[in-house]
């Protein structure tokens, strides 16, 4: 925290040097516009001044009154209050009309009337005409000067009529106090403007430093990227908003998934629907086609408004593939307590008969258990050569034998080859959940009459490898939800992912699953041989 308080002090604020940049652009703008206009105005002044100028010359110069006071013994007498007229009429600063020569006839001051013009009248005197800035009695001033035309049309007089740069000045400073106004306004207006746009861009960002907001962005990115478990955010409308590569491989996504809706998207409908209930889910379990993943959503809210749905994923498949052997594994371990427990229970019986005198009773109530218990063991270790899917057949024999169910191994059953292109673990999870769930099936069903029994088939030829396990049970009405996550015919919490991880594996080795009746429920599997799975990819 000191490092990043150290940082904010000397360099500010995003929002504090995007409000100073904001504000010299502004102001550099600004100044600039007002240049512009004031060098225009200028020019636009000194144009009209100039303009004015000429137009009252040659309006003087075309006036007949002019020609007939030329033409008398003292023209000043006529002309001065004719020249006096005008400039007060025409707001200029001086109408000064001389001879060829340039003697004034009339001036603004009287004292220099007779004396001559300051300034240049070559142009004029030869018919022409003079524009020019020029230093004269009233000081610098834009001047015209004009020639008098007489009846053959020779220049009898000249006409000059000027405004002072003083009086240009006062005009143009009239004309700069509005365009000051305007440039304070709009420094005004866009300061305000620029300080509020800056306020809100500090609450969006907090305060933060560019540098700050860079290295923010660049461990995001990282954080994302490294993410074994998977992110995903979902906008209220249904779209992913974000998604790091840990959640487009767990969810097999292969194009980047960020604006498309959930629904577009190859993914089960439950995930979906738990993507954008906008309820809390902590640590649910889900299936995907080739993976078992926990979920877990918060919603997002603002203002009280609600604007989406944090996903965190994990893959839960490798610890529910060891669950599922460990579970295998302990039944099997309860199997050979209760076989013990029978052992322990024979052996005892054996040792009375002897201890009562009846060896011979003895001898045959031994052999006979021997035999049924050898006789089993031959027959499936006999039949399948896969040890792990022996195993398993013989720990469920003596489960089902404890919890009073009979199984059954048909006379058909014949697995040659262990090499059948499944792994073990995947026989295990199908095998295993389909006998757990025809055990506690027809165990449950037991009231209606009968011998409660579970027939298993274990079949392979060159093509598939068939398992089949059949039940006394009461049957399933249910079939397309019944590998469903969630479908179990339990009461109890705890229960409905059995069947669901038998329909993952038998869809990720391209099988088929029937599910049919016969006396209960008969669960038929067909897998392809020498199919390798299709292996989720990280």
């Amino acid at each position: 925290m000191p490092s990043t308080t150290r940082i904010r002090t000397r360099r500010g604020s995003l929002a504090r040097q995007l409000l100073i940049l904001q504000l010299v652009v502004l102001f550099v703008l600004v100044a600039a516009g007002v240049t512009f206009a004031y060098l225009d105005s200028v020019r636009a002044t000194g144009d009209r001044a100039r303009d004015r100028v000429t137009a009252v010359a040659e309006a003087v110069a075309d006036a007949p009154g002019v020609l007939a006071a030329l033409s008398t013994s003292e023209p000043s007498r006529t002309l001065q209050p004719f020249a006096q007229s005008v400039r007060a009429d025409t707001e200029v600063d001086f109408v000064t009309i001389m001879d060829t020569n340039g003697i004034r006839y009339t001036h603004p001051n009287p004292e220099l009337i007779g004396q001559p013009f300051i300034g240049n009248i070559g142009e004029a005197q030869r018919g022409g005409k003079v524009v020019e800035t020029y230093a004269g009695s009233l000081g610098p001033s834009e001047r015209v000067v004009v020639p008098v035309h007489g009846a053959a049309g020779q220049v009898v007089a000249l006409v000059s009529v000027g405004i002072t740069v003083e009086a240009i000045d006062a005009e143009l400073r009239e004309r700069l106090w509005p365009l000051i106004g305007v440039a304070v306004a709009v420094l005004v207006v866009g300061g305000i403007g620029s300080y509020l746009v800056s306020a809100r861009l500090r609450r969006q960002t907090r305060g933060i430093a560019p540098g700050e907001l860079s290295n923010l962005f660049e461990y995001h990115e990282a954080v994302l990227h490294s993410m074994r478990e998977g992110l995903l955010l979902v906008g209220g409308d249904g779209r992913v908003v974000l998604c790091n590569d840990g959640a487009r491989a767990l969810l097999g996504v292969a194009a980047d998934p960020v604006g498309r809706e959930l629904s577009a998207l190859d993914i089960p409908e439950d995930l979906v629907r738990a993507f954008t209930s906008g309820e809390e889910r902590t640590d649910e379990l889900h299936l995907t086609e080739a993976r078992v993943l926990v979920v877990s959503t918060a919603p997002v809210r603002s203002r009280g408004e609600a604007m989406g749905t944090v996903v965190i994923l994990r893959d839960h498949t490798e610890l529910q593939a060891l669950t599922g052997e460990l579970t295998t594994v302990r039944g099997l371990a309860e199997a050979l307590r209760s076989q013990a427990h029978e052992a322990a229970n024979r052996l005892h019986t054996v040792v009375s008969l002897v201890e009562i005198g009846r060896p011979e009773q003895a001898v045959e109530f031994a052999t006979e258990e021997l035999a049924l218990a050898q006789e089993l063991t031959d027959r499936v270790v006999g039949a399948v050569a896969e040890p792990v899917l022996a195993a398993l057949l013989l720990g469920k024999a003596a489960e089902a034998s404890e919890r009073g169910v009979e199984f059954t191994i048909t006379p058909d059953t014949v697995m040659e080859d262990s090499d059948t292109g499944v792994p073990p673990r995947d026989l295990v999870t199908i095998l295993g959940n389909l006998i757990d769930n025809g055990i506690d099936a027809a165990a449950g069903n037991a009231g209606d009459g009968g011998r409660p029994g579970v027939e298993v088939t274990v079949r392979s030829d060159a093509e598939e490898l068939l398992l089949r396990v059949a039940d006394t049970g009461p049957g399933v009405d249910d079939v397309e939800g019944v590998f469903r996550r969630g479908w179990s015919t339990k009461p109890e919490d705890g229960h409905g992912l059995g069947l669901a991880l038998v329909g993952q594996a038998v869809r990720r080795h391209s099988g088929t699953i029937d599910v049919g009746r016969d006396e209960g429920a008969v669960f038929t599997v067909r897998l392809p041989l020498k199919n390798p799975p299709k292996e989720p990819t990280r």
